[in-house]
């Protein structure tokens, strides 16, 4: 008897471990791109247009985006997607002006932006350090592999304190004509917090003697929902 005992117990907790697995709460970490409705992002952007053939050589413009999630939409691959609205104003005392409708969405693991047509893995979920992938797997650019240098880190992006960041290393070259860095970081239940792009054509290994080439930085400056 006591055996039989020992056998139904044994079979009771075999059920009960296998419930208690399907149940588990496989967190993707999807807060560090939201996409509830009306989510929105501000940034302060920096623009830079280099050319030594120019008139203006460095050609800077500043001026203020505004990310948002909108409704839901079918993408151009047939996907149930989100709008997500770009846009811009010049100062801070003016309205904002609508400047692109690009598209986004969630698929399996990965986080995608279409921007102008050209469909871009922003994120890898769940973020791990031996996390790789193609940002520009479903286009025709050229690859970008990307790769995270910081997980759920505490650290502030320009003043601002953010309890858990994401670091996406994308690109970081430097030979005698280029020089090439760009990475981008992530707040949980935020979004992008912080973009830097450059893109440089240089003379002899030197990063300040600029040919040619752009630089944009975003710097977040405001967050909630509309």
């Amino acid at each position: 008897m006591f055996k039989s005992f020992s056998i139904l117990l044994l079979l009771m907790l075999l059920v009960s471990c296998g419930k208690e697995n399907s149940n588990v709460d496989l967190n993707t970490y999807e807060s560090y791109f939201p996409m509830v409705f009306g989510t929105y992002v501000d940034y302060e952007v920096v623009d830079i247009k280099h050319d030594i053939n120019a008139e203006i050589m460095n050609d800077t413009s500043v001026y203020y985006l505004r990310t948002v999630i909108g409704d839901t939409i079918t993408d151009n691959a047939n996907r149930l997607a989100r709008k997500f609205f770009r846009k811009k104003r010049n100062e801070l005392s003016e309205p904002w002006v609508i400047t692109d409708v690009w598209t986004t969405l969630i698929n399996d693991n990965r986080v995608e932006v279409t921007e102008e047509n050209k469909r871009k893995v922003w994120l890898i979920l769940p973020p791990l350090n031996s996390s790789s992938w193609d940002r520009n797997a479903y286009n025709t650019d050229d690859a970008i592999l990307c790769t995270y240098d910081g997980i759920h880190e505490n650290l502030p992006v320009h003043n601002i304190e953010f309890d858990s960041v994401l670091t996406v290393e994308q690109e970081e070259v430097l030979n005698l004509v280029s020089f090439r860095r760009k990475y981008e970081q992530y707040a949980n239940k935020i979004g992008l917090v912080n973009k830097h792009f450059k893109d440089l054509n240089i003379f002899n290994f030197d990063t300040l003697n600029i040919q040619s080439g752009s630089e944009l930085f975003y710097k977040c400056i405001g967050f909630g929902v509309e």
